[in-house]
């Protein structure tokens, strides 16, 4: 992995190339093995590149790359996993190649067939850029998926680009004020979800995406797309079919992602997933493999008894790491740089940890990512599945009172519990529209809580946006954007495929990228394989759910593999115990930033209800974690600004 930035056709060339080299050295971390930039003059055009070597060590993979003709330069952050089969391709073509990376490869391929051609054709994980200097335009291209980011500022006649928001930040002015309406959002659903970013001048490049920059403008093209699910789906596989189909692709998504010239491993916490990507990774490979994981010492999270069972069956070279409050206190104050937003997950600092105990042996890392979103494995799809096969089957005047015998959620806040997401579906299902159910479930902070601890002041809120607190307090995002697309599918299938074009890229991706590159890890998600992706749209939901479980294929592969009691216990998720972190180690930072004073002087968040959220919680009269959370990492990027 790289990082990769640059800019085009700004007035103020030489402004913009003397900040480059700095822009290039916040990369840093993304590619601490060599660095470049390429300047234009007579374009405005400027490319840097930080590199993280992996395929091609030698000084030949040096990027910003030219092709041999001159016509084209890129920078490129990603792995193209076949990019031996298109080499191969273009050589048969007459084309010939001076080293053994896959930048050569892609730069080639777009030369021979163009943007569209050349990225039909590449699997694997990426975003670049290409500066065509006979066109005369820019190329910025990201991955099917999104699994790595691309961050872009845009006017009438200027572009700028970077891996990171910290990177275009480095070229000067260009990303603008916090966007109120992106803090709406991100307090929603603990991110920001794409394509917005923090701040108002910088947008994400949407998945499967490209854009196409002429000097008077930005044209965003979609190249790729999830395949379309038909509620009348053909003749489904055979259970034995489809077992056998998804070992297959498995075994091919572990097999391209093995290719590497640095040392490999994978995170393993004893999960299906994980487990499953380990097992895969072992027959492929053919020898031992290198294999982390993270513990905590709160027993009802701590997964690494699990894992270590693991690797003892499958026979692999085992590190584990017992993280302290301690550990986790002094990474929390370095996420707002390594997120550059505000970004509220806390399994970012287990994620982070365990990335960094990889880092120790490896380069590059497989994941286990991917499995719950493709083959249904939160409680959630399932429970609201059968919540509204059932209940939307009752005579509205049974429905309410059905729902309220369910599980009763009392309707104030800060009197509510953070509660489990499964947990307060029962009440939700009570509103008439579907996506805003979802959206309530979802929702650390749904919209009518969120006008409870808004404090709108006229110095940091525009009228309107005043206005808009006072109505609808959450602004539209891709989230209602993709439940319309996905109207009229059955819905579990709906559930899984907002997921994959919201959550997934906008918050998975982005911790997995973000937490593995702050410490020169390259992280490998063979679950996300689009062609893995494509096969679980075929299945019927029997595959997927069964018997009050989710991922019920991957689950019988699996037990091909390894023994069935290794794996089958209840889901955990990669938690950490923040509520008591928040009432020991993390108070004081707590206390201090959701001090009062320090929120009336803000003047953005209602100072007396924090406050009464902070005391609930700390006489532990309810569970506010993750709300408080979510209103620590908001101040902590503040202050990192």
């Amino acid at each position: 992995m790289c990082g990769i930035v640059g800019f085009c056709n700004f007035k103020d060339f030489a402004a913009l190339a003397k900040k480059l080299p700095d822009a290039v050295l916040s990369l840093a971390h993304r590619g601490p093995d060599d660095s470049g930039i390429h300047l234009d003059p007579q374009n405005s055009l400027g490319l840097g590149h930080s590199r993280l070597s992996i395929l091609d060590l030698s000084p030949a993979g040096h990027q910003p790359m030219k092709s041999p003709d001159g016509r084209a330069v890129i920078t490129y952050n990603g792995e193209a996993y076949n990019f031996i089969s298109i080499r191969n391709e273009l050589e048969q073509l007459g084309i010939g190649f001076t080293t053994g990376t896959d930048t050569e490869v892609v730069l080639a391929a777009y030369r021979q067939w163009g943007m569209e051609g050349c990225l039909n054709r590449l699997f694997g994980m990426f975003a670049f850029a290409i500066w065509d200097e006979q066109e005369k335009k820019l190329f910025l291209a990201r991955d099917r998926m999104g699994v790595k980011p691309l961050y872009y500022a845009d006017g009438d006649s200027f572009i700028a680009f970077a891996s990171e928001l910290k990177a275009i930040k480095a070229l000067g002015s260009i990303c603008g004020p916090a966007d109120m309406d992106a803090l709406a959002l991100f307090l929603h659903f603990q991110y920001v979800p794409g394509p917005r970013s923090i701040f108002k001048n910088v947008k994400k490049l949407p998945p499967g995406c490209y854009a196409v920059f002429d000097g008077k403008g930005t044209e965003i093209q979609r190249w790729w797309d999830f395949p379309e699910i038909s509620p009348q789906d053909s003749r489904p596989p055979s259970e034995q079919e489809a077992l056998n189909t998804l070992d297959t692709l498995l075994r091919t998504a572990v097999r391209d992602r093995l290719v590497s010239d640095v040392p490999i491993g994978a995170l393993l916490s004893g999960g299906v997933d994980s487990t499953l990507v380990v097992a895969a990774m072992r027959r492929e490979a053919g020898c031992r493999v290198n294999t982390f994981t993270i513990g905590f010492s709160q027993a009802d999270l701590d997964e690494a008894p699990y894992a270590r069972a693991v690797a003892k069956y499958l026979d692999t070279d085992h590190t584990q790491l017992y993280a302290s409050p301690k550990d986790a206190l002094a990474l929390v104050e370095r996420l707002p740089i390594m997120f550059d937003e505000p970004f509220a997950d806390p399994s970012a600092i287990p994620t982070h940890m365990v990335c960094s105990l990889a880092r120790q042996k490896v380069t590059v890392a497989l994941s286990g990512d991917g499995g719950d979103e493709f083959f249904a494995g939160y409680v959630r799809y399932w429970m609201a599945a059968s919540l509204a096969k059932n209940l939307f089957a009752l005579p509205a005047w049974v429905r309410r009172p059905a729902a309220a015998l369910l599980g009763v959620i009392p309707p104030a806040w800060p009197q509510t519990a953070y509660n489990p997401i499964a947990a307060r579906l029962p009440q939700r299902f009570k509103v008439r529209d579907f996506p805003e159910k979802w959206a309530r479930v979802l929702a650390v902070m749904p919209e009518n809580r969120l006008r409870e601890i808004y404090r709108p002041t006229v110095s940091l809120w525009t009228k309107e946006a005043v206005e808009k607190l006072m109505g609808r307090t959450v602004p539209e995002s891709n989230f209602e954007k993709e439940f319309e697309a996905t109207r009229g599918l059955p819905i579990l299938r709906r559930l899984m495929q907002v997921d994959q074009k919201t959550y997934l890229p906008d918050a998975m991706f982005t911790k997995t990228d973000r937490t593995s590159m702050a410490c020169g890890l390259e992280v490998r998600l063979p679950l996300c394989d689009h062609r893995i992706a494509a096969f679980a749209a075929t299945l019927p939901e029997n595959l997927l759910y069964r018997d009050g479980r989710g991922k019920y294929l991957p689950r019988k592969l699996l037990y091909r593999f390894v023994p069935q009691n290794l794996v089958d216990r209840p889901k955990a998720g990669f938690a950490v115990p923040l509520a008591a972190w928040l009432k020991g180690e993390l108070k004081p930072l707590m206390t201090d930033l959701l001090a009062e004073k320090r929120l009336h002087d803000e003047g953005i968040f209602n100072p007396e209800m924090v406050s009464r959220v902070v005391n609930e919680h700390l006489n532990s009269i309810h569970d506010h974690s993750h709300r408080l959370w979510a209103l620590i990492t908001w101040e902590m990027w503040r202050d990192a600004q």
